[in-house]
């Protein structure tokens, strides 16, 4: 059980990459290491999910954490999502399970997802589009989007350029069109009940995703991905502002540490009264978390 109250921050953005980045041979571990290069985080090999429950919990912090299934797409392992959720409910105090499924997979994936979250306690969905290959838009991920909204879980999806492919030869085949926000405001018109974040500042278009999550009132923003100090003034300016109760705190973990994010985030001219509601309240409400009695 989450103790709301001890905590200083829900970073809504973390990934399991254990035990995917034991497995050289399909690749994975090239894609890894540059983009450690990339965000210049200090690791080696990914963190386990045990050993980001210990880095969390050391910073009372309690995380989002998912995989990403791009099996179909780049050849990567799948991880399984119900080993997420077992290795989560062993940190239920500080770990937030999210599941991942191709939307390719069809009515097999809708099946899936009620499953996980029937019996698995999958709180919510990821999806990337430019590692999973695909439009949001596109209605093959329909029956996906369906099952989502029928649980009543949010469906999170990455936005913008990515540094999953960055720098290797041809972006490692990663086409970064598929991640336009823009595309996100077909779903939230379609599935306007089913919660929809819009994943980092969103750049080269940050302003479709301000445009997107201001008209629909189903679209959140979360920081993840980006150092704050990188942050462009208009996010800034509308997180202050119009879109306060909808930003979400996010590291994009283990890429950036959430304890030097929270440092560079101090320094922005964030309104005292906004800063508590991005940092924690926003996705306690979200996530449908509540202060101890």
């Amino acid at each position: 059980m989450i103790d709301l109250a001890a905590l200083r921050a829900i970073d809504f953005h973390t990934h399991a990459e254990e035990p995917c980045g034991c497995h050289a041979d399909d690749g994975y571990d090239a894609l890894q290491a540059t983009m450690a290069r990339h965000f210049r985080a200090p690791w080696r090999h990914p963190p386990t999910i045990d050993e980001t429950a210990a880095h969390y919990r050391a910073q009372r912090i309690a995380a989002v954490i998912f995989p990403v299934d791009a099996e179909r797409e780049t050849g990567y392992r799948r991880y399984r999502n119900e080993e997420v959720a077992e290795a989560a409910a062993r940190h239920a105090d500080i770990l937030i399970p999210f599941g991942s499924i191709d939307p390719a997979r069809g009515r097999m994936g809708a099946r899936e997802a009620r499953r996980l979250v029937a019996e698995h306690g999958i709180r919510g969905f990821k999806f990337h589009p430019t590692m999973q290959g695909f439009y949001p838009n596109d209605r093959m991920a329909w029956p996906l989007y369906e099952a989502i909204a029928e649980a009543g879980v949010p469906a999170l999806l990455h936005t913008g350029q990515t540094g999953v492919g960055a720098g290797m030869r041809g972006g490692n085949g990663m086409r970064l069109k598929y991640s336009n926000p823009m595309y996100l405001d077909d779903v939230a018109a379609d599935f306007p009940d089913m919660q929809i974040i819009a994943a980092h500042p969103s750049f080269p278009w940050q302003e479709e995703a301000l445009a997107v999550a201001v008209h629909k009132p189903n679209v959140w923003i979360d920081l993840s991905g980006w150092r704050p100090k990188y942050f462009p003034p208009i996010l800034i300016q509308y997180a202050n502002t119009l879109l306060k109760d909808r930003v979400l705190f996010g590291s994009d973990w283990p890429m950036i540490a959430p304890e030097g994010w929270l440092a560079e985030f101090a320094d922005l001219p964030i309104r005292d009264a906004v800063r508590p509601m991005i940092l924690k309240d926003n996705a306690a409400r979200l996530l449908g978390l509540k202060e101890a009695a």
